[in-house]
């Protein structure tokens, strides 16, 4: 079957309420940790990651930090409009850039009560006796806006003004306003690169001390940056995969890291994405290092959700990855930066990635798929089994350290 093909029916599960985790554990690594592996369970407790790992490994992490993406504007008349920031305007070449703009940016945004933004309303939000930050609307775009922000001091950057003036964006599923301890809960140790709208969720179980001993066993530590759209909350309306259009997602990848994923997997050692969206970037240079094989000029859009499909190749992933360290090294640049849209689902074979560390996902959700795809029909037995012992569910949620199936 074609992924476009999957109903996505075939991956709904009863998700009770209780079940998902409103608030984190007071210690992020006492967290529960279920590992699968060619179809056997283990319970144990995230602490005992590093028993499951094994000496050789690659742990691939995802540096994004998460923004205030939320800003709560007044319109003139006094009413609120919450302004949901997602992501640059087209006219920016990186998030970066961006996030360094003074005085003014032109964002895409989500908004809640756009219907009440009369056209030609500049919308205020006063942050203190000096600040002042103004909305304007540009463009209405299918589902979102473009809007110009400015602000009353413009020797701050627009990532200063984001964390002055916004909130931070907890997933929608939490149903609960953001808490002062959120600022810090919601943040991996990871995080460096601001941009994001949601954490990378499966990083938020990892302290120094887990850091210490998966280094005691000799594993490697790599980093890339998939900065996570509001796309991944985003729910499979259409009744098959086909009518689902994937959230395009800015990945930034330096070349010393393409360097040192070449090195494990010319050595053939296990390779283990830390998270959904390290799983995404990694696959997701494989089919560029394809697409600059066969000729092709990187678009905005790299990686488009069904070039994996639609694509016949017997490139290595080795052979891939050289391809895109030829690419930088020949434009003398020290980073891949575009946008990916893969979308992984059952049918999808991976090329980079040997094992997953990730949390529990929505009923029919992509994440969902993409575990699927990993370890096949047995996501059900995984979910049971997690439903049934008191795994608790979704960002905040427990861990698991799922093994890629055999061929």
């Amino acid at each position: 079957m074609h992924p476009k093909d999957i109903n996505i029916v075939a991956y709904r599960y009863g998700l009770p309420d209780e079940k998902i985790a409103k608030y984190p554990l007071a210690q992020r690594d006492q967290s529960k940790l279920l590992v699968y592996r060619d179809g056997d369970i283990t319970e144990t407790g995230f602490g005992q990651l590093p028993e499951f790992i094994p000496s050789d490994s690659m742990m691939v992490f995802n540096q994004t930090k998460v923004v205030h993406a939320r800003l709560l504007f007044q319109k003139p008349t006094g009413g609120k409009i919450e302004v949901f920031c997602l992501e640059p305007d087209a006219r920016y070449p990186d998030i970066q850039t961006a996030m360094s703009e003074r005085e003014q940016v032109y964002w895409t945004c989500f908004l809640g009560g756009a219907g009440k933004w009369k056209e030609g309303q500049v919308l205020e939000l006063k942050v203190s006796e000096e600040l002042m930050v103004f909305a304007e609307m540009v463009q209405k775009n299918p589902g979102t806006y473009t809007l110009k922000l400015y602000w009353s001091q413009p020797e701050l950057s627009f990532a200063e003004i984001l964390h002055l003036a916004g909130k931070v964006p907890l997933p929608p599923y939490l149903n609960r306003e953001a808490e002062p301890e959120d600022e810090q809960t919601y943040q991996t140790i990871f995080a460096k690169e601001e941009g994001s709208v949601a954490a990378p969720t499966a990083a938020l179980h990892f302290t120094d001390r887990i850091r210490e001993g998966l280094g005691q066993k000799g594993t490697v530590e790599n980093f890339v940056t998939l900065h996570v759209g509001a796309g991944t909350f985003k729910p499979v309306k259409s009744e098959t995969m086909e009518g689902h259009e994937m959230h395009a997602e800015w990945i930034e990848v330096t070349l010393g890291c393409i360097e040192l994923l070449l090195q494990q997997l010319q050595s053939a050692k296990p390779l283990i994405a830390v998270g959904t969206t390290s799983c995404r970037t990694l696959e997701s240079l494989y089919w560029i290092g394809v697409l600059l094989h066969q000729g092709h000029t990187l678009d905005e859009v790299a990686v488009s959700q069904w070039i994996p499909y639609s694509t016949e190749t017997d490139l290595t992933a080795v052979a891939a990855l050289q391809q895109i360290i030829n690419y930088l090294q020949e434009r003398n640049s020290n980073r891949l930066v575009t946008k990916t849209q893969i979308i992984i689902a059952p049918g999808y074979r991976f090329r980079m990635i040997d094992g997953l560390v990730t949390n529990f996902h929505q009923p029919e959700s992509t994440l969902l798929l993409l575990v699927s795809a990993l370890i096949g029909p047995d996501w059900e037995k995984v979910y049971t089994y997690a439903l049934e012992h008191d795994f608790r569910f979704l960002s905040y949620g427990d861990s698991s350290l799922l093994w890629k199936q055999k061929a």
